[in-house]
This record gives C-alpha cells, sequence and structure tokens, in this order.
C-alpha cells in the first residue's frame, strides 16, 4: 500500500504523543497515512510486549491508520547502522510515503535521537538506485525517497520550524494517547505498575500544556511542531492565505 503519510515511532506511544493530531488531520483531507515501530518497546518499566501491541492497536484504530506495523528492532539497542538502514529503508520503499514524521533529533531518550539520525539516514540512502533490496516476496524493490522528514517534538523543546494546527482532532488524540492505559495515568486501571517520569498526572497535563503553547504561537488552541533539515517552499502565497492566525 502506498502512504502519504508515514509517521515513524521508535517506541509504540512516541507517534500518539508527537504528531498524531497531524496524522489525524491528514486522514480527514482523504490522504492514507500509517505508522511504523521501530521496536516493540520491551525495554518499559509498565506493561508487557502484549500490552503494548494491544494499546498501539487500540491507538491505530482511535486515529484510522490505513497500516500500523512493528520492525521488532531491540529496544534501547538498535544502531544506527547499514543492518538497521537496509531493515528500514526496505519499509520506506515498500509503503513509499511523500513525508514522513520522526523522532526527534536530540531528546532526553537516548533512543529517540538515534532513532530520529536513522530514519533521517535511512530516508536518503532510500533514494539511491545502487542500494538493493528485497520486498516480502523476495522481488527487487523500486528505489524511494520521500519529499520531506519532519522531526516531531518530544520531551526536550526545540524551536520548530513548523507548526500545525491540530485544534479539530486534540480529543480524538488525546484519546489516542490515553488508549496506552499501561503507560500513561489512568484511574481507569487503578494506575498500577511502579510509577514512572510518564505515568504521572502531570506528564499528561505538560502533553496538553505543551500544544497549547504551540498553538498559540499560531493563533489556533492546539498545534504540534515539527523541525525539517530541508527548507519547506511553497509555489504561491495561496498557500499562505489558507492557513489562519
Amino acid at each position: 500500500m502506498k502512504l502519504d503519510l508515514l509517521a515513524i515511532g521508535v517506541h509504540p506511544d512516541d507517534v500518539e504523543l508527537s504528531c498524531s493530531g497531524t496524522i489525524l488531520n491528514e486522514i480527514k483531507q482523504g490522504k492514507k497515512a500509517g505508522i511504523l515501530d521501530l521496536t516493540q518497546g520491551e525495554l518499559g518499566t509498565r506493561g508487557t510486549i502484549e500490552t503494548r501491541y494491544a494499546e498501539a492497536a487500540k491507538a491505530a484504530q482511535i486515529m484510522g491508520v490505513h497500516v500500523r506495523a512493528n520492525l521488532k528492532m531491540r529496544d534501547g539497542f538498535f544502531k544506527n547502522d547499514e543492518e538497521h538502514q537496509l531493515q528500514l529503508i526496505q519499509a520506506i520503499r515498500k509503503y513509499q510515503p511523500e513525508v514522513v514524521l520522526a523522532n526527534a533529533l536530540e531528546d532526553r531518550h537516548p533512543d529517540h535521537g538515534r532513532a530520529g539520525h536513522l530514519i533521517a539516514t535511512a530516508c536518503f540512502l532510500s533514494g539511491l538506485a545502487k542500494i538493493e533490496t528485497k520486498d516480502e516476496n523476495g522481488r527487487p524493490q523500486q528505489r524511494w525517497r520521500p519529499k520531506y522528514v519532519l522531526h516531531y517534538l518530544q520531551d526536550w523543546y526545540h524551536e520548530p520550524d513548523l507548526l500545525v494546527d491540530i485544534s479539530d482532532v486534540f480529543e480524538q488524540r488525546m484519546e489516542a494517547i490515553k488508549a496506552y492505559t499501561t503507560q500513561f495515568f489512568n484511574t481507569d486501571n487503578g494506575n498500577e505498575g511502579p510509577q514512572t517520569y510518564i505515568s504521572t498526572p502531570d506528564f499528561l497535563d505538560s502533553v496538553i500544556g505543551r500544544a497549547r503553547m504551540m498553538g498559540k504561537r499560531i493563533g489556533v488552541k492546539y498545534a504540534e511542531g515539527f523541525i525539517c533539515e530541508k527548507k519547506i517552499g511553497i509555489r504561491n502565497l495561496d498557500a499562505l492565505l489558507q492557513v489562519e492566525t
């Protein structure tokens, strides 16, 4: 399935926390969007691999994404090396996304930055014809390079290059985040498990606060921010006039 948008996250829930509003916007516009998790989040303090898969599936259903897959790289120990680059290139060429949403290039969790650089590298290398990969059926894949790689903001603040208004889909976005009942504060299950950095009520409050702060920057209620190493251009000024501020 060719996708318009592929959101890649190193852990299940990275995408929901950081760019699910943008995904929901694109799906509402009739675009095909998918999520690719690099690991199973097996090193997470709370929950299990099985619960993470169930939660990821529920979040995907809430968002209405067209596909969700997991590359099963080793949580905490994957590298930005040839083996992992080729594995990701194969997925990029399979889905042929126009735009990739990726982990932050620098962040509190070392997996996030390492994944951000891995994704950026793989997206570039995927466009080189002399790098040969095959699909699941052993057929040669065509080269493919996404037009843009946008790195979403995670724990650390970075000045965004692009802000997306997610006000209309914010409640649905929060519903997708809360699908991860083992990871985030949830009174329905007694908030079971040891407390972690992300399992307190304050963490979800900070997620909402970040979206409000980003929204204020462009005169809307809620927004998500992205960094792009490639300059973003427009064909004419009509693109600016379509944005309400």
